[in-house]
């Protein structure tokens, strides 16, 4: 089964499928085969050539698939890099090779090709265009990184995100609290939303996000986002794995999630030119007193300076190029994504798991094995490991159960039966108080109480059985059946004792048969059948 896509490669093909994209941008994109976007969308892949990079011997790199800042300098070696280089054995003399003294001066003070481009302009008078000085370093053999590949986006193709840190927060007792600072950025026309949180949770991710698309009026077709624990539980460029309800939030909106490299920030370099400038822009040297006025903060500059701006990279207004880009957004839903919490749970051998102190039955298939649970304080749903619905209950207060008839076949219920039976007669020897304690606490909470019976036992570890027994004698007089109660009650008598070992035959043990009626009538279940004992 190691070679099945994960759900969330599945949601990103279909998606990105019925927003129009091709089999191979999509395979490109989510570094998956063709075929296996063609089997997933349901069309065969057209038969062609695969396509061939202009630059021969250099393979797509990753940061071609999510775009990066511009870098100008030609790739070297290349024919454009060939073509516009100064200052070779064949080509016209440099226009800095009167400055060759003074530049070298600057290189050695670690400034920037920019920097010495600027200084030779206001200091040397200078006239030259700043390629002359960039072919000029190139020359003189400085290190030059390689060109990261750039990709821009048609509108509303894809958004950017990124925490930061936000301005200081003055609490009521004097003390300095920084927030996080949420951007995003869409890619194309640069129009942002920024909002501050306390902590980067999944929550506040999904909230800040979603937020962000009321705000757009839209939702791209793409995130870009780092490899943040709020999202991805586990880093991996090829094969990352995102929380579910990310996934769930996804479905919702009608759009993909794409993690970065991890590492790498050049990835969603737009959004990471964002939160600096957020930050030195907007937040640096206020102080606010509350998020809720640190965001309001946020949103008045977003309108007033972030929009109006002439963009660096784009050359045009913010706000004019966003009208072009808000009709290609993807629609919003009806409603917001409804809010729940989940997490994993193992079932326990009883065929429950347990949801915020209360307990839900799930099939038996699954008793032993881990189970993902959603829960939104009306409901609590239950899922498989492949996200498929098993079970779905009411949410109950702590303390109780919830146990659906499909989930006890009779076969599960006569183990279980069996199991009580044993655990009934193992309570009798500890006392004739106890075994009224534990037949009354079945009468009232059934098949739920096969969990306490266990309980009640373990607590031999601790005390002894006339301690026990006496506790039991206190609760029946107050009708109490919780374990809680006898805990308490006993930790205020009797040193603790060496484990109780039990008997398997004693004179006070009742017969079998009178604790088989017990739990019958305890279970609401007809006459047991002759299985194993647990």
């Amino acid at each position: 089964m190691a070679n099945q896509l994960k759900m969330a490669v599945v949601h990103a093909i279909l998606t990105l499928a019925r927003l129009g994209w091709s089999q191979r941008r999509i395979a490109q994109v989510l570094g998956v085969d063709r075929e296996t976007v063609a089997r997933h969308v349901h069309v065969p892949p057209a038969d062609s050539k695969p396509a061939t990079n202009p630059i021969p011997g250099l393979e797509p790199a990753p940061e071609a698939i999510l775009g990066s800042e511009p870098i100008l300098n030609p790739i070297p070696g290349s024919a454009a890099a060939g073509l516009s280089c100064e200052g070779t054995s064949s080509g016209p003399e440099s226009l800095c090779e009167p400055f060759r003294v003074v530049i070298e001066a600057k290189i050695q003070q670690g400034l920037t090709g920019q920097r010495i481009y600027q200084d030779l302009v206001e200091g040397h008078g200078f006239s030259a265009s700043y390629s002359s000085v960039r072919r000029f370093l190139q020359r003189l053999g400085q290190d030059q990184p390689l060109p990261f590949r750039r990709l821009e986006v048609l509108p509303g193709e894809q958004a950017q995100v990124d925490f930061g840190i936000g301005a200081p927060i003055l609490r009521p007792d004097g003390k300095h609290r920084r927030p996080y600072v949420f951007r995003v950025v869409l890619s194309f026309s640069r129009k942002a939303y920024s909002e501050v949180v306390y902590h980067q949770t999944t929550e506040n991710f999904l909230r800040c996000l979603e937020n962000a698309f009321w705000y757009f009026g839209g939702v791209p077709q793409t995130i870009v986002i780092d490899n943040l624990k709020a999202a991805v539980s586990r880093a991996d460029w090829y094969d990352p794995d995102v929380h579910p309800k990310i996934q769930s939030f996804c479905q919702h909106y009608g759009t993909v999630i794409l993690p970065t490299k991890p590492r790498m920030p050049r990835h969603k370099g737009k959004v990471e030119k964002g939160i600096d400038y957020v930050q030195d822009n907007a937040l640096k040297g206020h102080t606010f007193g509350s998020l809720a006025e640190e965001n309001q903060h946020l949103l008045d500059w977003e309108a007033r300076i972030a929009d109006t701006r002439i963009h660096g990279t784009t050359r045009k207004q913010v706000h004019l190029l966003f009208q072009e880009e808000k009709p290609r957004l993807t629609p919003l839903p009806a409603g917001r994504f409804p809010s729940f919490e989940e997490g994993r749970r193992s079932v326990h051998r009883d065929g429950h798991i347990e949801v915020a102190k209360a307990y839900y039955s799930v099939p038996p298939e699954y008793t032993g094995r881990q189970v993902w649970v959603r829960w939104d304080g009306h409901l609590v749903r239950v899922f498989n490991s492949k996200m498929e619905s098993i079970a779905v209950h009411v949410q109950v207060e702590p303390g109780t159960f919830q146990t659906q008839d499909q989930h006890l076949h009779s076969k599960k219920i006569s183990q279980v039966e069996q199991g009580t039976v044993s655990l009934l007669r193992r309570a009798a020897l500890l006392g004739t108080h106890t075994e009224q304690w534990a037949r009354h606490m079945l009468e009232v909470r059934g098949i739920q109480g096969v969990r306490v019976l266990v309980g009640l036992l373990s607590l031999t570890h601790q005390h002894s059985r006339d301690e026990i027994d006496r506790a039991c004698e206190i609760a029946l007089t107050h009708g109490a059946v919780r374990l809680r109660t006898l805990r308490q009650l006993l930790q205020r008598d009797g040193p603790k004792q060496e484990q109780f070992e039990f008997l398997d035959e004693h004179p006070i043990i009742r017969k079998m048969s009178d604790y088989e009626a017990i739990v019958q009538a305890s279970f609401g279940s007809g006459p047991m059948e002759e299985t194993k004992m647990l």
